[in-house]
C-alpha cells in the first residue's frame, strides 16, 4: 500500500508520528458507454446550456447555486478566503464509549501506521483504547477541509475512520405506523431470530454479481465476440517490448492525423500520449482498471505460437538430415 498522508496524532503531550493509508477499495464492476455497433467510447463536451457553445477548462469556474435557481460565480480569489488549513496533526478531543457513535456517521476508513520514532506511544494509545473500550474523537485536516473522526483499534491496528457532520445525517420525513403486534407472533419472530443466530463472518458472503460479468466476459471473448476500435491497445495477451508498444502508440497517433507512419521514430511519442489523455478524459479511472483486468483470460494467444516452433524445428531437422546424407556420399566417393 501507498501511504496518503503524514501527520501525528497528539493526545495530551504525546505525538505519535504516522502514516494514513487508505483501509478500503472498490469492487464495484463498472462499464463504459460505447456505441453498440462498432464499440466505439462515448464522449462528452462541455458545453454551456446558455450559448451551447463547448467551453475550454480555462473557461469553467465554480458557481454555487442559491435556493431561488440564482447561480454566485467564485473565482481563485474568493476560494483563497475560505477558512482551509493543511495541519499535519491528529488532534484528540475526548474519549468517548464506543457505543454512543451511530455507525451512520462514519464515512471512509485508513490505516494508521507508526513512524519508528513513534513506535512506543503507538502502542500506548493503541493499548488505552482497547483497555477503556473506547474511540478517541479527534479532528484532522484531509484535503484541506477539517473533519471529524474516531480512532478504534482493529486487528492490532489503529483504525481511523471520517465522520459525517450531524447536519449531513437525514431525518425521515415519514412515520411508521404498525399494527397490533400479539404475543404469538412476537414469540414466533424471536424463535425465528433464535433458529438464524450466528457469528458474523464477512468471508461467507461473495459478490456473485461480479463473478457472473467475469464469467460472461470471459466467456465472450472465448467466442470470438470482441469488437476491435481504432483505440484498442491489446490485440493479444502477449507482453510485448515496452519499445514497441511505444513505437505503435506513435503510429496509430499519426494514422489518427492523417499523417504517414514513420519505421522509427520515438521523438514524437509525447503527441501519442497527449491524444491517448484526450481520449480517457471523461472515462472513470475504476472502470478502466477493471476494464483491463478483465482482458485477462485473451493472453491464451500465445499458445498458438508452439506450432509454429514445432514446424521450425522440423524443418531444421529435415535441413539436418539431408546435409548428413550429402556428407555421408560425399565420403564413399572418396573412399
Amino acid at each position: 500500500m501507498r501511504a496518503i498522508w503524514k501527520g501525528a496524532v497528539s493526545f495530551g503531550l504525546v505525538s505519535v508520528p504516522v502514516k494514513l493509508y487508505a483501509a478500503t477499495e472498490s469492487h464495484d464492476v463498472s462499464f463504459r458507454q460505447v456505441h453498440a455497433k462498432d464499440g466505439g467510447r462515448i464522449k462528452y463536451q462541455r458545453v454551456c446550456s446558455i450559448d451551447g457553445e463547448e467551453v475550454a477548462y480555462s473557461d469553467i469556474a465554480k458557481g454555487y447555486e442559491t435556493e431561488d435557481g440564482e447561480m454566485v460565480i467564485l473565482d481563485e480569489d474568493d476560494l483563497a478566503e475560505l477558512p482551509s488549513t493543511s495541519s499535519r496533526e491528529i488532534a484528540v478531543e475526548k474519549f468517548v464509549p464506543s457505543d454512543q457513535i451511530d455507525p451512520m456517521l462514519f464515512e471512509k476508513s485508513y490505516y494508521l501506521e507508526p513512524e519508528k520514532s513513534g513506535a512506543k506511544p503507538y502502542a500506548l494509545l493503541r493499548q488505552a483504547l482497547i483497555d477503556a473500550d473506547r474511540m478517541a474523537v479527534v479532528t484532522v485536516a484531509l484535503r484541506n477541509r477539517t473533519t471529524i473522526a474516531v480512532l478504534r483499534v482493529r486487528d492490532d491496528v489503529i483504525v481511523l475512520q471520517t465522520m459525517m457532520w450531524p447536519d449531513e445525517v437525514r431525518t425521515p420525513d415519514f412515520s411508521v405506523e404498525t399494527g397490533e403486534v400479539k404475543d404469538a407472533e412476537v414469540k414466533m419472530a424471536t424463535m425465528l431470530v433464535e433458529t438464524l443466530a450466528g457469528d458474523f463472518d464477512p468471508s461467507e458472503f461473495e459478490d456473485d454479481y461480479a463473478e457472473a460479468v467475469e464469467a460472461l466476459v470471459k466467456a465472450k471473448i472465448e467466442g470470438g465476440e470482441v469488437k476491435r476500435t481504432p483505440t484498442s491497445t491489446k490485440s493479444s495477451g502477449e507482453v510485448v517490448d515496452l519499445l514497441a508498444a511505444l513505437q505503435r502508440s506513435v503510429d496509430a497517433a499519426k494514422t489518427a492525423r492523417g499523417e504517414a507512419p514513420r519505421a522509427s521514430d520515438l521523438d514524437d511519442a509525447d503527441d501519442a500520449d497527449s491524444d491517448a489523455d484526450n481520449d480517457t478524459d471523461n472515462d472513470e479511472k475504476p472502470a478502466a482498471k477493471k476494464a483491463s483486468a478483465k482482458k485477462a483470460p485473451a493472453k491464451k494467444a500465445p499458445a498458438k505460437k508452439t506450432p509454429a516452433k514445432k514446424t521450425a524445428a522440423k524443418k531444421a531437422t529435415g535441413s539436418t538430415t539431408k546435409k548428413s546424407t550429402t556428407k555421408k556420399a560425399a565420403a564413399k566417393k572418396a573412399s
